[in-house]
């Protein structure tokens, strides 16, 4: 049986709280996880109070925690119940102990909105994936495309000089288009893209159909467009390659997993708390349950991750993560991947190789290698 040392050495304190304000969301992505996204529950001012003194105690070393609400879309809430939930993490937000960032497909985004986030300084994500024609797959509950009013709401955020990045999921038409894809997203300006190969989560249930060996071109071609464009919006997975990269190549290697895996406690709008992946969240099965680690109105977050050794699925993935170290040589990068991942690919915690191991960490280190030793060659 695995003890709180078992888990400490895998996971350390928690950088991100995940909160689901509302699961409703105006729009019904083909690719979405999220299996109440119709439904309009919404978190009350209670659960936030809850979540803020939790959030109290875990910055109490003085680490800055980041408050991510993330799913439905969060501004289908408006603007006055969102301030609500805003409201009870001002004290730690001004003595600079959390950051707000928002996750949004931002076609509601208007200039009242721009103000509030402004005024509560969130950090803004945008999801779209790429021009019209690779954007199809995201519409609204009546079917029509969002393409358009995505696109208004990044304006608004650029033209109000709010910061935003972008995510995009690329499935099997924008794998063989990243040039179109980087050169259509780096021009709506953001400072950071994000590139999410289509995976399988949640009510998601069918694979993409994309093959390592495409995988490792489109990252081939990625690293190429990047060289090109020097000085352009920072890529996600590039940066995150670059910082293992130095620490490398510089002997500190071992700096990269000093502070282990995110745990990531999760948030449903009822205070329910799950660990680990954003997407288990609202999901039951009669192996594992209901995933939860407990509920924070009635129980602190940091005591949950203190019994988080005890839940079968933290050590099903503490198993998971011993057998990649043993067995994968992607391993020092990579340190595990997602647990989500080997639960909705492969019904266990305890496995390893999931694809998105192999279409975004495995395949972006060949595509690599690939290109340095065509360069040391030529």
């Amino acid at each position: 049986m695995e003890g709180p040392l078992d888990f400490n050495r895998w996971f350390g304190q928690a950088k991100t709280l995940v909160l689901q304000p509302t699961t409703l969301c105006n729009l019904d992505c083909a690719y979405c996880y999220l299996p109440f996204r119709r439904l309009g529950n919404e978190m009350s001012p209670e659960v936030a109070r809850a979540v803020a003194a939790s959030a109290a105690d875990l910055t109490g070393s003085g680490d800055e925690l980041d408050i991510v609400w993330h799913g439905g879309e969060p501004l289908t809430l408006g603007r006055r119940k969102f301030a609500a939930l805003l409201a009870p993490f001002e004290k730690l937000r001004q003595a600079g102990r959390i950051q707000h960032s928002l996750q949004t497909n931002a076609t509601l985004i208007d200039d009242e909105w721009c103000d509030l986030l402004a005024r509560y300084q969130v950090r803004v994500g945008v999801s779209i994936d790429g021009p019209a024609a690779l954007n199809t797959r995201r519409v609204d509950l009546r079917g029509r495309p969002a393409f358009d009013r995505t696109v208004c709401g990044i304006h608004r955020l650029a033209n109000y000089g709010i910061r935003f990045s972008l995510i995009a999921v690329v499935g099997a038409e924008g794998i063989e288009q990243p040039e179109s894809l980087l050169d259509f997203l780096s021009e709506l300006g953001p400072h950071t893209i994000g590139l999410n190969v289509e995976e399988m989560e949640g009510v998601n249930n069918q694979r993409c159909g994309i093959t390592q060996d495409q995988a490792e071109r489109f990252w081939h071609r990625v690293l190429n467009w990047h060289k090109t464009h020097d000085g352009g919006p920072a890529l996600r997975e590039l940066d995150r390659l670059a910082g293992y990269l130095r620490l490398a190549r510089s002997g500190r290697g071992d700096e990269w997993c000093r502070y282990g895996l995110d745990p990531i406690p999760t948030v449903s709008v009822d205070g329910d708390v799950v660990l680990f992946s954003p997407e288990l969240a609202g999901i039951s099965d009669d192996t594992y349950g209901d995933f939860l680690a407990g509920n924070v109105r009635a129980q602190n977050i940091a005591d949950m991750l203190d019994q988080a050794h005890r839940l079968r699925y933290a050590r099903e993935f503490m198993a998971g993560l011993r057998r990649c170290e043993a067995e994968c040589e992607f391993w020092d990068f990579c340190r595990g991947a997602q647990a989500c991942n080997r639960y909705f690919e492969n019904g266990s915690f305890a496995t390893t190789e999931t694809d998105y191991c192999r279409l975004t960490r495995q395949a972006l280190i060949t595509a690599l290698y690939t290109a340095t030793k065509k360069e040391n060659v030529a």
